[in-house]
């Protein structure tokens, strides 16, 4: 797929402070791409660069095809702006918000009524079009400001932390936004410090500390990255104590130990080898006369791939 999204050298400084430093990511269209790190990581700063709000101090960045410095009308036409702290006009009603934006990109006034009730509909607000703004909840506001984000159908939205501060109900009504909008075909470019909401939807990661770059790319090729050993849970009708002195002698098999929390399991094995040792291990193991009932590979969630690729990061 055609980079829809690139940085070369990305750089902000203010002062002293150098708030992001020397970033380089390449993001493809249609991607969901998650942007994490800590409170003053620099997304923030890096997000207002691409949506060409903050100037780089050095580098570079495209988006479509259009420079950040040299083309900012056209990176605003590519792009749907969703910042993390955003104003909405208590006194207008819902449908007259989303008319105002996109008059303001001058979406003919014929055209704009079918506009605004479709964007009510992908956003579940169309039973409120008629109230005004200064009422809805702050999971609703954040749905318009997402549908005024998408008002002249951009290829790309920048979501600076879209699920900050919102109840749980609310994160998942914003998570399934999301997904749909991956399916109509939109890059999303997005932020936050929620790892698990982050995981459940995002193609792909960029972890950011202090502002530089520790890593990008899946979340498996990250895992892979950090997990140097493999932890398998072995469940076992019966023989569990042959099968730790057992296990303990096979190759590749650096630790084997009791284990009662992990459903059903009985042993929990630290394993060096890969995917066809790990295979003939448990092939092995069967041929031996025991009998397993589970053989399962542990993977860390995104907050243990964020802990380890971390570690040690100067702040």
């Amino acid at each position: 797929m055609a980079t829809i999204i690139e940085t070369r050298g990305l750089t902000k400084r203010y002062g002293r402070l150098m708030a992001v430093d020397g970033l380089d990511l390449a993001i493809e269209a249609g991607a969901v791409f998650g942007f994490i790190g800590p409170n003053g990581a620099g997304k923030t700063t890096t997000m207002r660069m691409l949506a060409t709000l903050l100037r780089p101090t050095a580098g570079e960045a495209w988006i479509a095809g259009h420079s950040v410095r040299k083309g900012r009308r056209e990176v605003r036409r590519a792009i749907g702006y969703m910042p993390d702290f955003f104003g909405v006009y208590g006194d207008m009603k819902v449908w007259e918000y989303l008319d105002f934006f996109a008059a303001c990109y001058e979406i003919p006034a014929e055209t704009r009524r079918r506009l605004v009730d479709d964007l009510l509909e992908l956003v579940d607000l169309a039973h409120r079009r008629d109230d005004y703004v200064d009422v809805l909840s702050r999971g609703m506001k954040q749905r318009l400001c997402l549908a005024r984000a998408l008002a002249h159908d951009p290829q790309v939205l920048i979501l600076d932390e879209p699920a900050s501060g919102l109840d749980p109900r609310a994160r998942v009504e914003i998570r399934e936004l999301l997904r749909e909008l991956q399916a109509m075909g939109k890059t999303i470019f997005v932020s936050s410090h929620i790892l698990s909401e982050i995981e459940e939807v995002c193609t792909h990661i960029a972890i950011l500390e202090a502002g530089r770059l520790v890593a990008a790319g899946t979340l498996d090729e990250m895992r892979q990255r950090v997990q140097v050993q493999r932890v398998v849970r072995v469940g076992l009708t019966g023989r569990v104590e042959e099968a730790l002195v057992w296990l303990a002698g096979q190759p590749g098999v650096t630790c084997v130990e009791p284990v009662t929390d992990n459903e059903g399991g009985n042993l929990q094995v630290t394993f060096s080898g890969d995917d066809e040792a790990l295979a003939r291990l448990l092939s092995h193991m069967v041929g031996a006369g025991f009998t397993v009932v589970t053989f399962r590979e542990e993977t860390g969630d995104l907050e243990d791939v964020f802990m380890r690729l971390t570690k040690g990061v100067v702040s």
